[in-house]
């Protein structure tokens, strides 16, 4: 009883204090001065004292207000405002996280890009000095399309792939096969050049070459267009439009008790909670989807490793290319042969003014790969994102309750505004999350998810699906990739076989005098409204 007694008399004390009695009313000063310090309008034409509301639409009460329609209207943008910063202000640190490493991951692609074109060239230039400058401007076109293609272009890595070994072949030949030719006529370069692909000069390299850089970069795209997908999901929930229903209720939570002199009264736990659950109700519907989402992620990261690691993979091409060129080397004769069927034999021209050339031009290939940092690569900067994202996994599905926990709501249990007056507590249920769960909610009607919101959902079960390889319009999954496992659009040959990033002349891909494996690339649609740039055609 001395409990229930001291809690009546400090209730008393604070209502008494902020003015909880509406009846105490005798001047509007208060409610102007609030008026002003929130920017929510002017206040000339402000009451000084309290009158009769029957104009009032939201905030209508049997006592006298000091609120007109035109500040009620005002209430209604301000309520609205307030929470839709709120919003902002809960999802900033979420949407900061994904920004920043998307940037962190793009330049780490360039940067790997970078990394692997210089190790190229200086393989090259180490083993095949005599066309080490030529081949630097195919090698830096090589990888500039790779890049591209990771960032989303429609490049197709069979044509990056294959323009690149036809660029090569006619160096190859030139300096290689025939040295004695210090030059060949453009013309007949370009004859050389298209005999390529029926000669197989490279034996499976090039197929091998298109086989991981296809299955390492799928997920390193499909990585990038998720994380572009998240932002684009919360900048949409960030600006979702209220409903009637909803700015209503924001008013009559927020902005009523003000109408009445309260200027300092805070909602009932359990009256925010109806309120915001209904106006986050479709953001509530994000949330298993959102869920999924960090889970794909989870699960695409894990599986890029080994053949799948891109970083393995981009760092591993000049041990291809050196391969590919050694093996036409090694059948020269028989290449020559051949070429001379196809194309006649080239006719000879002086050798000093290109040497001449190819000396100036030496100096502009890096003799060193700039020094990686162990601790910086592209798994451990996805291992740490994820570490990161994963306390995120839960945002949208308790999104309301944070607010009316950390900002909006009374806390203090000894007295709260429940929409009409002050109260010990809220006595009316209180509904749960999402749309279903509104059918009981007293304080806002909803009746449906907000198409944006759907559009959304869509855009989420896509990329979930791209991301669990489950779903790759017209060209099969993920997981084919991942297996080597064919399809109508795949890896195999003629009979049927198909190759793998790890085949050698043993397992049959043609290595030695065989022809190239042929090799279909995956290419990931965009999701609409992606960012991503394509190359010129």
């Amino acid at each position: 009883i001395k409990m229930e007694l001291q809690k009546m008399m400090i209730c008393c004390f604070f209502a008494a204090s902020v003015g909880f009695s509406s009846e105490s009313i005798s001047n509007c000063d208060e409610v102007r001065k609030v008026f002003q310090l929130r920017q929510i309008g002017p206040v000339k034409s402000l009451p000084e004292r309290p009158q009769e509301g029957s104009e009032l639409q939201v905030c209508q009460s049997r006592n006298l207000t000091c609120c007109t329609k035109k500040m009620e209207e005002r209430y209604q943008v301000a309520a609205r405002r307030d929470v839709q910063n709120l919003l902002q202000t809960s999802s900033s640190s979420l949407k900061f996280l994904i920004s920043r490493n998307v940037a962190a991951f793009q330049e780490s692609f360039e940067s790997l890009m970078k990394a692997a074109e210089n190790q190229t060239n200086v393989v090259l230039q180490a083993s095949y000095r005599n066309m080490a400058v030529e081949a630097s401007g195919p090698v830096r076109e090589l990888f500039t399309d790779i890049g591209l293609f990771l960032l989303g272009s429609e490049l197709n890595i069979d044509d990056i792939t294959r323009r690149f070994f036809d660029s090569l072949f006619p160096l190859v030949y030139n300096h290689l096969i025939n040295p004695d030719l210090s030059h060949i006529a453009p013309g007949y370069a370009e004859c050389v050049r298209a005999a390529r692909r029926s000669l197989a000069p490279f034996g499976a390299s090039p197929g091998i070459l298109a086989n991981q850089i296809g299955r390492s970069g799928v997920g390193g795209r499909v990585l990038l267009q998720a994380l572009h997908l998240g932002i684009e999901v919360i900048n949409t929930t960030d600006h979702l439009a209220f409903s009637r229903e909803c700015r209503r209720a924001l008013l009559r939570m927020q902005f009523c008790p003000h109408c009445q002199g309260l200027t300092q009264s805070k909602p009932c736990m359990g009256f925010c909670l109806n309120v915001m659950r209904g106006c986050l109700a479709s953001m509530a519907e994000v949330d298993p989807h959102w869920r999924e989402f960090v889970r794909s992620l989870e699960g695409l990261s894990k599986r890029m490793h080994g053949s799948q690691d891109l970083e393995q993979v981009l760092l591993g091409v000049h041990n291809l290319v050196h391969d590919a060129v050694a093996h036409a080397q090694n059948i020269g004769p028989r290449l020559s042969a051949q070429v001379h069927k196809v194309c006649g034999r080239p006719s000879r021209q002086p050798a000093q003014s290109v040497s001449g050339q190819q000396s100036g031009a030496r100096e502009s290939i890096p003799l060193k790969s700039p020094p990686r940092e162990t601790g910086d690569n592209l798994a451990t900067r996805r291992k740490e994102f994820l570490n990161s994202l994963r306390q995120y996994r839960t945002f949208y599905g308790g999104l309301a309750d944070q607010l009316c926990v950390s900002e909006l709501a009374s806390t203090d249990s000894l007295a709260c505004w429940n929409g009409a007056d002050i109260v010990k507590s809220y006595t009316f249920q209180v509904v749960g999350n999402g749309i279903k769960a509104q059918a009981d909610n007293l304080e806002v009607r909803v009746k449906e998810v907000d198409p944006v919101v759907n559009q959304i959902i869509d855009k989420l079960k896509h990329v979930n699906q791209l991301l669990q390889g489950k779903s790759i319009p017209k060209f099969g999954t993920l997981d084919q990739i991942e297996t080597g496992s064919g399809d109508s659009e795949g890896r195999g040959d003629s009979e049927g076989r198909v190759y793998s990033g790890d085949c050698d002349d043993e397992d049959g891909c043609g290595g030695s005098g065989g022809g190239e494996v042929k090799t279909q690339i995956l290419r990931v649609p965009k999701p609409d409204g992606s960012l991503w740039r394509h190359k010129a055609d």
